[in-house]
């Protein structure tokens, strides 16, 4: 399997001001635990895409990486035999096997959260905690409509890619119209339109709907199996993975607790940008000073 391009930093290598990081693949700062970035799927969509703010502020606290999944940024999509998730998830773990980490912590918006719930499902003892941003295949709708709006618009531009379709598909994924600039949309219809990605798009669009596959990305139906700690970030205007998505997985998951963004879409990590943060550090932090405490208190 070829493995993924990513983007790795981690303490030691963020500039103290921060904003200012340009994000380059280097190392991780020595005693950090591991967190993996996994972006959403939607056409140009890409590591840096998604978490080029985020990445910065996540490397200065943990070893980070942000992946580009297969088909997507500087990632090839490979040999699609089987369900996408399935298709990343394991791509992944050679990712990490590669890199010789045995288990990471999963940061997953959208597509990115069904990889996450996919790989934890398929690689137990490598997956940690998870952080899914209205994940796809998780997410079941009991009251919205299906197809949603932004899945509509997505399928939209698959069908026939343009400028416009592009801009369209784009604002349904924010409540904040002015976060999608006039250079977002170029950048995106740049990346989307080339041949290999326009191919990709039509391989995993076909991996959620042949029969021999699909039922593999129905991870609702499998949720009850896991056994990490899962936090669900959503949107309270989520147009692509509506809010009532969350309800199965909340009930049958035994370690979940779900934060709700009001005044927010599908990007909560980009329109709730500090308080995303703040929240996502406490989460993956956890116990983990308490935990050192109790092991200093044993040497001691």
């Amino acid at each position: 399997m070829e493995l993924l391009h990513f983007h790795r930093a981690g303490p030691a290598d963020v500039a103290p001001e921060g904003p200012g990081f340009s994000a380059p693949s280097v190392g991780p700062g020595a005693g950090s635990s591991t967190v993996v970035l996994l972006h959403g799927g939607g056409p140009g969509a890409s590591a840096m895409s998604n978490f080029s703010r985020t990445l910065p502020a996540f490397a200065s606290r943990f070893d980070t990486i942000a992946v580009d999944q297969p088909g997507y940024g500087g990632s090839a999509l490979g040999d699609l035999k089987d369900q996408y998730f399935t298709h990343s998830a394991d791509a992944l773990a050679a990712l990490l096997d590669k890199l010789g980490l045995e288990k990471v912590d999963l940061v997953g918006n959208s597509l990115g959260g069904g990889t996450a719930v996919r790989f934890a499902l398929r690689h137990r003892a490598r997956a940690g905690k998870l952080l899914l941003m209205g994940p796809g295949g998780l997410s079941l709708n009991v009251f919205a409509a299906d197809p949603t709006e932004g899945v509509k618009r997505l399928g939209a531009f698959g069908a026939g890619p343009s400028r416009e379709r592009m801009a369209a598909f784009l604002r349904t994924l924010v409540f904040d119209p002015s976060l999608i600039t006039d250079d977002l949309i170029d950048e995106r219809l740049a990346a989307a339109s080339t041949p290999a990605a326009l191919h990709a798009l039509r391989e995993m669009g076909a991996s959620f709907t042949d029969p021999a596959r699909y039922e593999d990305g129905m991870l609702w139906r499998e949720a009850h199996r896991l056994r990490n700690e899962v936090l669900l970030v959503w949107g309270r205007e989520d147009r692509v993975n509506p809010l009532d998505g969350a309800l199965v997985a909340l009930k049958v998951i035994r370690r979940c607790r779900l934060h709700v963004f009001g005044g927010c879409g599908h990007w909560a990590h980009l329109e709730k940008f500090d308080e995303f943060n703040r929240l996502a550090f406490d989460f993956l932090e956890g116990d983990r000073s308490l935990a050192s405490d109790l092991r200093e208190g044993d040497r001691s």
